[in-house]
């Protein structure tokens, strides 16, 4: 198999199942712009601080001189003011010095610091980047099955620049989960950043404040006794706490009520730990091939199956381009069909794409299945841009490349599209093609349904329903999503990973129904395989 790796464009893989905001946290590549934003501020800043510092040095000065004037004066009051120049200069200095005094004092030393403020404030990131990027940490926690502590250390692998969270931020997170009422993570980030300030960290956070939200969330997760200790230790903190009060009263009276029902019946601890371990078991089993495929912890491929497997150098079935400059080619997988080519996009291609979409992205959304409408959903975190083959002779080799390679006609193809992903970005399980469900997906195109997908990348790819994990050794990947039929493969179901460290691009191009009736190859009579193209199914 062919094992060069290079870096471009990603995607995560599985199969069934302008304003001046922009929704920064959906897209790594927007927020390295903030990055720059907040070094103009800093360069202004420190300008500031030299001219606030030559200020207060002409304010130190004049309170030295005045306090040396004052210390006599109250000395002797009366006979300071007999002299009538002390007098007259008295009046001057109230009336007429210490309004100018004050004036310095209001005065912005460094008018660029203020204004570029203020032009800079309005692309600055919002509540609902802040509650976005939260949530992704969150998500990645539930995902990767990272500890609070890990996380809160900046433990995470192939990290470059590590960082760490304060109390305050553990405090921040679990608030954010709170007001989701996702009191699971309400109570780990809660706990977490009371262990920081017990541990002697100096921070702004309050453990009146944690303690408070730490001991609702537990009980709203049925932990009484838990609630209880954590509530008595609030009111170690401070006694007059109104709700702490309050909330002990009431976990006593339920406490109560529970140990009479408890003598009434014995087997109440069984019933529990059953309804428990109920709810443990209660996960679509997709969501849970997702994120064990995602920690790289899926079942894989039986030895059969992969002697099924090849690598080849690929001519595009006697393409004029590429008989004497073959590409490599592997298969990735058998059930459905996928063939990986490597090398197929030079690193300068990979750049000038990103370069030109960059400047278009925007948050990237759903069709919804009952209105057809396009709207943003939480399960799709990124940003994607759309490049015409007529304003790049790049995208315009890209697409002749793809459509020598696949022998599909590229005409009725959508448009190139590039996407990046956010913080804790992902796209969760999807379908490329519109189910019977959706019979006018793509009525306005005109052009069918989608009938191929071909994916550049190097994230991992996975498929949950067959449990495949496909690491990225390669640089696209491509595969038909109908049966000759027409039919959906439903075995094509994907998803992309949340990214966990780093930065993450995808770029694929999808193709459609019409102008395919000639170029979709036969099935080959005696090995049941396609005669010309790299997949079928």
């Amino acid at each position: 198999m062919f094992k060069k790796v290079w870096c471009a464009l990603a995607l995560g893989f599985l199969l069934p199942f302008s304003c001046a905001h922009t929704d920064f946290f959906t897209s790594i590549g927007h927020m390295t712009d903030l990055i720059n934003t907040e070094k103009d501020l800093v360069v202004s800043l420190k300008d500031y601080i030299k001219a606030e510092e030559s200020k207060l040095e002409q304010i130190k000065k004049w309170a030295e001189k005045l306090d040396q004037l004052t210390a006599t004066a109250t000395k002797d009051p009366e006979g300071f003011l007999g002299h009538p120049v002390n007098a007259f200069k008295l009046m001057k200095r109230l009336n007429t010095e210490w309004g100018e005094l004050e004036s310095l004092v209001l005065k912005d030393m460094s008018d660029g610091f203020i204004s570029n403020m203020t032009i800079q404030r309005q692309f600055f990131p919002n509540d609902e980047d802040q509650t976005g990027a939260a949530k992704a940490l969150l998500r990645l926690q539930d995902t990767y099955n990272l500890d609070t502590d890990t996380l809160s250390r900046g433990n995470l692998p192939g990290v470059k620049h590590k960082s760490f969270l304060t109390a305050e931020d553990c405090f921040e997170l679990g608030k954010i989960a709170y007001t989701e009422a996702d009191y699971y993570h309400t109570e780990l980030w809660m706990e977490q950043a009371l262990k920081q300030l017990d541990e002697g960290e100096v921070s702004s956070a309050d453990k009146v404040y944690i303690l408070d939200y730490l001991s609702y969330a537990v009980y709203q997760q049925g932990d009484l006794g838990k609630a209880m200790a954590l509530t008595r230790r609030l009111l170690e903190l401070d006694p007059e706490h109104q709700r702490a009060n309050g909330n002990m009263k009431y976990f006593e009276y339920i406490m109560a009520k529970e140990k009479e029902a408890n003598k009434s019946s014995t087997d109440s601890e069984e019933q529990q730990e059953k309804e428990t371990e109920v709810k443990k078991k209660d996960y679509l089993p997709e969501r849970r091939k997702y994120e064990m495929l995602c920690r790289g912890e899926g079942l894989k491929m039986t030895p059969r199956r992969q002697k099924r497997l090849f690598c080849r150098y690929y001519d595009g079935n006697r393409n004029p381009r590429y008989i004497l400059g073959p590409v490599k080619q592997e298969d990735e997988w058998d059930k459905p069909r996928i063939v990986r080519f490597l090398d197929i996009i030079s690193d300068e291609e990979i750049e000038t794409v990103k370069e030109l979409a960059k400047p278009r992205l925007r948050r990237a959304t759903i069709s919804n299945p009952i209105t057809g409408a396009l709207e943003t959903a939480h399960y799709r975190i990124s940003k994607s841009a759309w490049l015409s083959g007529y304003e790049s002779p790049v995208v315009s080799r890209i697409n002749t490349r793809i459509q020598d390679l696949t022998g599909l006609d590229v005409s009725t193809a959508e448009e190139l599209q590039v996407a990046n992903y956010g913080v804790g970005g992902q796209y969760e399980p999807h379908f490329d093609f519109a189910r019977k469900d959706e019979p006018d997906a793509f009525k306005e195109l005109g052009t069918g349904n989608r009938i191929a997908t071909w994916l550049f990348y190097v994230s991992d790819t996975f498929l949950p329903s067959v449990t495949c994990s496909c690491h990225p050794q390669g640089t696209a990947v491509f595969w038909y999503n109908l049966f000759p039929s027409g039919e959906g493969d439903y075995s094509t179901r994907h998803a992309a990973c949340p990214v966990l460290v780093g930065n993450k691009w995808v770029s694929n191009k999808w193709l459609h129904e019409r102008g395919q009736e000639f170029p979709r190859a036969p099935v080959c009579s005696v090995c049941g395989t396609c005669t010309h193209l790299p997949v079928y199914n």
